[in-house]
C-alpha cells in the first residue's frame, strides 16, 4: 500500500452552482478507497460573477490570458476553494500534512475544441499556499496540445469503479457511467474493459438556464416544474437535429454550444419538460455511437436528482433492453463523483500515468498531464508526456 496516495479533489462544475469537495486513497490505477465528501454552494452574488467570466473568456484566444477583471474573479475562486479545503479538514479532523495531493478543477469558462483552446480558471499556485497541501491543476491542456478534445477527463476513474463495480449492484456489463452536470459526459465500460468515452449532449445546463430566466430558483428541483409540462415535440426537434447529434465525429462541450428557448417560445413547464427530455433523449442517442450497447446506465451529478429525466432515460433505455440506475443504487456517490476522479487524475499525474486516451479525446496517443504546485514554493513541475 505504500504506493496509494491520499487525494482531495474539488470540482466546480459548468452548472456553476458550488465546489465539491471529495478525499480519495488511491494509487491512480485499481485501488480506490472513497473517504468523505462535502459541498460548498455559491451564494448568487458569486454565481453572477462566474457568468461573467464566461462572457470576458469569450474574447480570449490564450488559455492563460486575464483581464483584471478576470484575474479578480479568479481569485475570489481560488479563495473559495481554499476556504472549502479548510473546512473540509476541520469538520473531518483532518490534518493538511495527512494529504498527500490536492486535484484542482478551477471553472472551466470557455472551451473551444476545434481551436485547440480550454481555459480554467483558478490558481494553483496560491491554493497550495493557502491549503498548504501540493496541488495539481491545469490537467486539460496537454491532452489538447497533443490533438486530443481536452475533454472528457474523467472516463480514468470512471473505468476504475466499472471494473470494481462488475455484477454487482445490478451494474451488468457493458456500462456506461454518464454524469448529469452542466454538460452531459458519458463512459462506456466494455464487457473486457474497453473505455470509450465522450460529451454526450447538454446536461442542466439548458433547464438551469430556463428556469432562472423565469422563475429566479438555479434549478429545477426534483423536476417538480418538468411534470407539470408536455413535450413540445417541436423544440425538442429542433435541439436533437443539432449537428453535435448528427456528426459522425464525437466532440466535447461548451456550455454555450446550446442555448435556452427565448422568453415566449413556450410555457415555463412545457419548456422545462421539453428540455429534461432533449437530455434524456441526447444521452441515449449518442450511446449508438458506443463500440457495443451498454446494459446499464449509471447516473451521477445533479441531473439523476431530476425525477423527469430519470424517467425518460428509463424509458428510453429500456426500448434497447438498458436499464437506468442512480449511482447512489450502485453503492456510489452521485454527488461526489466528479470530485473524486479529480483527486484520482492527480494522482496519475505525479505518476506519469495517462489521464486521457484516443478512445475517450481522440488523442493520438494517451497523454498525462496537469501542473503540480508545492507550497510555500514558486517552483513548479508541468508533467508532460
Amino acid at each position: 500500500m505504500t504506493d496509494v496516495k491520499t487525494a482531495i479533489g474539488l470540482m466546480s462544475g459548468t452548472s456553476m452552482d458550488g465546489i465539491d469537495v471529495a478525499l480519495l486513497h488511491t494509487d491512480g490505477r485499481d485501488v480506490v478507497e472513497r473517504g468523505p465528501s462535502a459541498s460548498l454552494p455559491y451564494d448568487s452574488r458569486f454565481r453572477g460573477r462566474l457568468k461573467r467570466a464566461l462572457t470576458i473568456a469569450a474574447d480570449l484566444s490564450d488559455r492563460t490570458a486575464r483581464t483584471p477583471e478576470l484575474a479578480d474573479i479568479e481569485r475570489e475562486l481560488t479563495l473559495l476553494h481554499i476556504m472549502a479545503v479548510r473546512q473540509f479538514l476541520d469538520t473531518h479532523s483532518l490534518h493538511a500534512e495527512t494529504i498527500d495531493l490536492i486535484g484542482f478543477h478551477g471553472q472551466t469558462v470557455l472551451h473551444r475544441p476545434d481551436q485547440g483552446l480550454t481555459i480554467q480558471i483558478g490558481d494553483g499556485h496560491l491554493l497550495a499556499r493557502g491549503t498548504g497541501i501540493a496541488t495539481v491543476f491545469d490537467m486539460r491542456a496537454n491532452d489538447m496540445a497533443h490533438g486530443g478534445q481536452g475533454a472528457p477527463l474523467i472516463p480514468a476513474y470512471h473505468q476504475a469503479l466499472a471494473l470494481r463495480l462488475a455484477g454487482t449492484h445490478g451494474a451488468d456489463p457493458p456500462v456506461a457511467l454518464v454524469n448529469i452536470g452542466g454538460i452531459s459526459n458519458m463512459t462506456c465500460v466494455g464487457d473486457a474493459g474497453e473505455l470509450t468515452a465522450f460529451d454526450s449532449g447538454p446536461g442542466n445546463t439548458l433547464i438551469d438556464q430556463w428556469v432562472e430566466a423565469h422563475t429566479g430558483a438555479a434549478y429545477d428541483a426534483n423536476g417538480d416544474i418538468a411534470s407539470k409540462g408536455q413535450i413540445d415535440n417541436a423544440l425538442a426537434k429542433h435541439y436533437l437535429a443539432h449537428p453535435f447529434f448528427t456528426a459522425n465525429v464525437r466532440r466535447s462541450l461548451d456550455r454555450n454550444d446550446f442555448r435556452p428557448p427565448a422568453k415566449g417560445d413556450v410555457s415555463l413547464e412545457d419548456g422545462a419538460r421539453t428540455l429534461a427530455y432533449v437530455t434524456a433523449s441526447a444521452i441515449v442517442t449518442l450511446a449508438a455511437h458506443l463500440p457495443q450497447s451498454p446494459r446499464t446506465f449509471i447516473i451521477s451529478g445533479g441531473g439523476r436528482l431530476n425525477r423527469v429525466i430519470m424517467q425518460d432515460l428509463a424509458q428510453l433505455a429500456a426500448a434497447s433492453g438498458a436499464k437506468v440506475i442512480a449511482a447512489d443504487e450502485a453503492g456510489l456517490d452521485g454527488d461526489a463523483m466528479e470530485a473524486e476522479a479529480w483527486a484520482y487524475l492527480a494522482v496519475r499525474s505525479v505518476k506519469g500515468l495517462p489521464l486521457t486516451f484516443s478512445g475517450t479525446t481522440g488523442v493520438s496517443t494517451p497523454v498525462t498531464g496537469g501542473v503540480l504546485v508545492k507550497p510555500n514554493s514558486l517552483s513548479c513541475r508541468i508533467v508532460q508526456t
